[in-house]
């Protein structure tokens, strides 16, 4: 049986934290607004590096 959460085991805890110590770290962020699209750039550039499709979904949140 598995553990409730388990970060080692999800891979998007890997994929996230790449990109917190490579694509932005050491910088500031006005909104989060910005923030998101340094996300956004820093996934495109390592999908970019992978050899590997992103997709982006849109949720509507209303």
């Amino acid at each position: 049986m598995l553990p409730k959460y388990c970060s080692e085991m999800n891979d998007i805890e890997t994929e996230w934290l790449q990109l917190k110590t490579h694509e932005i770290a050491g910088r500031m962020f006005d909104n989060e607004y910005d923030l998101a699209i340094a996300v956004m750039d820093g996934m495109s550039s390592r999908s970019e590096q992978g050899g590997y499709t992103l997709e982006r979904l849109k949720f509507n949140s209303a």
